[in-house]
């Protein structure tokens, strides 16, 4: 490995993230952009428009969309909580591990950019954009193809030792990095993320149709759901298909005790009943800073009542 490479592996694990990787940015992706275009004609993606829009852009991040002249991409990992204390009561339980915590992005964001000043500084007239959730960018097959992992079954970043609850980052760069070599799959025969999804959500393997998904049901569905989806216990999000994984057995005891993944406060405290019959002012208060801020609160009275399993009086 060249010397930026080390020093950008080095600077990006002072900064906190938990693994790195850096891939060549100037090479299109071949067949997870296929598996996108498939997924995207399929109607897989449901009414999420965002994710069929500017399509081309997501083959290679050299497009004018992502950053013109880009050379390399580091793509940075984060764990996050993924147990809770024995005592635990409340909501937590029914809500998205990730989700538990502060909003991701917001932490991730602010390291990235430093991470990016740090690689601008490489090279005079160099330059660098992070990007965490926020560009039309296909980032676990980046992060696969930069060594971070392999995409299981159920379309989710696994990385042997550390799982697949983790979030994920990019800064795309000019800077010419040595790029790191991809992951084989070691998925093998086992289907057991498909077999657990409770709504029978995957086709097949690396194969998800939104329309199912008890998380796609639960953030981006928007009014009424179509029929009555076995949404409960799930809240917000759901973690069904990594609980059963293999590569995640071992890793659930990490705590992110005091860290932006520590489940917060009232999550312990508030009941689903609470919940339904609070008014829309208390839980902006709850949701403040929070990823479950992103759904409208007449969606989070439906998803009360989904997870309860029925209408509360």
């Amino acid at each position: 490995m060249n010397d930026r490479s080390e020093e950008v592996r080095r600077m990006a694990l002072h900064l906190g993230f938990d693994a790195v990787g850096i891939a060549r940015a100037d090479e299109p992706l071949e067949v997870d952009y296929a598996r996108y275009e498939e997924f995207i004609d399929a109607g897989y993606q449901a009414t999420m428009d965002y994710l069929a829009a500017h399509a081309s852009v997501r083959r290679v991040l050299s497009h004018p969309g992502i950053l013109p002249g880009a050379r390399s991409v580091v793509c940075v990992l984060q764990r996050y909580a993924v147990r809770l204390p024995s005592a635990s009561t409340g909501i937590v339980g029914h809500i998205a591990k990730y989700a538990r915590g502060l909003d991701y992005h917001n932490h991730m964001r602010r390291r990235l950019r430093k991470l990016a000043d740090f690689i601008r500084k490489m090279e005079s007239g160099a330059t660098s954009r992070p990007l965490v959730d926020t560009a039309p960018v296909l980032e676990r097959a980046w992060a696969a193809r930069a060594g971070l992992g392999f995409i299981g079954k159920n379309g989710l970043l696994i990385r042997p030792g550390m799982g697949s609850f983790t979030v994920l980052g990019e800064v795309v760069t000019s800077v010419v990095l040595e790029p790191d070599e991809p992951m084989p799959s070691r998925c093998g025969e086992c289907v057991a993320c498909l077999q657990a999804c409770p709504t029978e959500a995957f086709v097949g393997p690396y194969v998800l149709d939104a329309r199912k998904c008890i998380s796609y049901l639960t953030i981006e569905h928007r009014g009424p759901w179509q029929g009555e989806p076995k949404v409960a216990p799930w809240l917000f999000g759901c973690d069904v298909c990594q609980d059963v994984c293999p590569f995640n057995r071992g890793v659930g005891a990490w705590i992110d005790a005091g860290g932006p993944f520590d489940p917060r406060p009232q999550w312990h405290q508030l009941s689903l009943e609470q919940l339904a019959c609070a008014a829309q002012s208390e839980g902006q208060i709850w949701m403040q800073a929070s990823p479950m801020k992103r759904v409208r609160w007449e969606d989070w009275q439906r998803n009360v009542r989904g997870a309860l399993g029925y209408d509360p009086p």
